[in-house]
């Protein structure tokens, strides 16, 4: 039986909602407050509790109000013919909220953990497909507009000291100068001209890990070139650390295998709109998640994947790449992203269990992921049409996760997924580039492998099957199955022989507990061709020995906070004289 629209118990329904939302919220634009409190104190370590908390309180927020919904309502809500006139109320009163779009994520997902919804349902789940509109920007709440004149320098030594960081520059001067001429050197690359007409700030300030960032753009007539300011504060004060000044560099910046920033806004998406005039091929799912909103991140992007299905006729297939053994994963062809279906059962040697599998991604989504691990994102009871499926792709779903493969007359139903951008795997990507390229990739793969132990993450398997090239050229880590903690991994020096016949053996003639890795062995085992092995042993002899492994976890283990940069090293202004001011 269905409820009139002003019926009072649905009035209380949607109040009960949307106070849990505002209260979650308020809280979530708390903890970016706080963030920015602690980054004006150094107090690193709280900036690090509060992204891992800050990570759980959308889903306690969720289950808070579904608690208090059973407690002042009781069985009442379970009738789903209730939420049609429960839906009416809360729309009127989040009409005109600036932060509409995620009110209405927030609500979908209480009646998701109420009813468990297969697909999605219209009539009691907000559900937009058509293109979202985007703000560029232009709103007093969101942008500072630095007009320019005559003197660069003058500008952003203004514009820095417009940024609310509440801790003093250690030298702003010297850190404008550095910027003036960045900007005054790329504009002469790009426009071959310095000159232009204004520049435009994102108000709220942009805090994760150590570092701040002042994200802008310079505008030229009907010409953008975006811009980031990065912001550290070092024992003397704060000192601007890099300027950079193109769409790739803040791609990377902004990138799925990054940790989220802390932004305190009320407009997110005017945040997001502004961000996508600067990074247009950055998908608008992606730069809500960067912002912290994963769940309307995993929202848009299934309205993204929706609309892209409804313009194309391509079907899903098996991935390219060595097929793994715990997970069955595919791909459509004309969309950037690939699925990831936990098999019912792992072939030998693979031990681990199905929840173990589901804890490593679930530890990845807690961790300092430091550029280098892909983000993911769960979906439950993901319902596609069957006709899009190849039937080599349904075939494999049903022999190897038929658990967790639903597959029905007209569609599939996948009861348990992950979703990951694709990006080009590292031992088909070294295959089909250049020399120089390939041993770039190699060099960057190195370099993955260290951040990772630096944020106490051992990726278990350092096959280069189990890595990927971003659009981007970086290399990430994809592959969460045998990931673990570095301080939990036993490295051991290979024992020496005593005897000629020991060598000769196929299994270990010494005892080698569960956790036990052999440094010197990953040189034999990482499946490089020769000539990239020689590169690796050039650049990174060193992840072939177990000392660098245990200087990490000391490290680790003494507490120490580890920099990590989203940009080059040359990018950085450390060491560098004090430039001329710029004009």
């Amino acid at each position: 039986m269905g409820t009139s629209p002003s019926n009072p118990r649905a009035t209380t329904a949607a109040q009960i909602v949307h106070e849990a939302f505002d209260a979650y919220h308020t809280q979530f634009r708390a903890l970016a407050q706080a963030t920015a409190d602690h980054f004006a104190r150094c107090r690193w370590s709280e900036v690090h509790r509060i992204s891992v908390d800050r990570l759980e309180l959308y889903n306690v927020s969720v289950q808070s109000a579904v608690a208090q919904l059973r407690q002042v309502l009781g069985t009442w809500i379970e009738d789903r013919d209730h939420w049609p006139s429960i839906k009416r109320a809360y729309a009127r009163i989040i009409a005109g909220r600036a932060d509409e779009e995620i009110a209405e994520t927030f609500y979908n997902s209480v009646t998701r953990r109420i009813f468990h919804t297969v697909g999605v349902d219209p009539a009691i789940e907000f559900v937009w497909f058509d293109p979202p509109l985007l703000h560029q920007g232009y709103h007093g709440q969101i942008i500072r507009t630095h007009p320019y004149r005559s003197d660069l320098t003058a500008l952003v030594i203004q514009l820095l000291e417009e940024v609310p960081i509440c801790a003093p520059y250690a030298d702003l001067p010297r850190d404008a100068a550095w910027v003036a001429q960045s900007i005054q050197e790329h504009l002469h690359r790009v426009w071959h001209a310095h000159r232009f007409e204004a520049i435009e700030i994102l108000r709220p300030v942009l805090y994760r890990g150590k570092a701040a960032y002042v994200v802008g753009r310079i505008v030229r007539g009907v010409r953008l070139l975006p811009i980031a300011i990065a912001l550290l504060h070092k024992p003397d004060g704060v000192v601007v650390d890099a300027t950079l000044l193109t769409e790739r560099e803040l791609s990377i910046l902004f990138s799925f295998a990054h940790t989220y920033f802390h932004v305190d806004t009320d407009r997110p998406s005017y945040v997001v709109g502004f961000l996508h005039t600067i990074m247009p091929l950055k998908p608008l799912a992606e730069l809500y998640i960067a912002l912290g909103y994963h769940k309307h991140g995993k929202t848009v992007l299934y309205r993204d994947l929706h609309r892209h299905l409804s313009q194309t006729t391509d079907r899903f297939v098996i991935a390219p790449g060595t097929k793994g053994m715990v997970m069955a994963v595919f791909t459509l062809p004309s969309y950037e992203i690939v699925f990831k279906v936990i098999k019912d059962r792992f072939p030998f040697p693979k031990l681990a269990t199905r929840r173990q599998v589901m804890e490593r991604y679930k530890l990845v989504f807690h961790h300092d992921r430091v550029g280098r691990l892909m983000d993911t994102q769960e979906f439950e009871h993901l319902t596609l049409a069957r006709e899009r499926f190849d039937p080599a792709l349904l075939k494999e779903l049903q022999a190897v996760a038929p658990r967790t493969t639903l597959v029905r007359e007209h569609d599939v139903v996948l009861i348990h997924v992950y979703t990951q951008r694709r990006v080009h795997p590292l031992n088909l990507y070294i295959k089909e580039v250049s020399p120089e390229k390939a041993r770039t990739a190699i060099i960057d793969y190195g370099n993955a492998i260290k951040e990772l132990a630096m944020a106490n993450i051992f990726p278990g398997d350092l096959l280069i099957k189990n890595f990927g090239v971003t659009r981007n050229g970086r290399v990430v880590f994809y592959d969460y199955d045998e990931l673990c903690l570095l301080e939990e991994i036993n490295f051991r020096r290979m024992p020496k022989t005593h005897h000629y016949d020991d060598e000769l053996v196929a299994e270990p003639w010494f005892s080698v507990g569960p956790n036990d890795v052999f440094p010197e062995e990953f040189r034999n085992l990482l499946g490089l061709p020769s000539d990239l092995r020689d590169v690796l042993e050039e650049v990174h002899g060193d992840l072939f020995t177990p000392e660098f492994w245990w200087s990490m976890q000391e490290r680790i283990r003494a507490g120490e906070v580890l920099d990590f940069y989203p940009y080059a090293p040359e990018r950085r202004y450390s060491n560098e004289p004090t430039p001329s001011r710029a004009t």
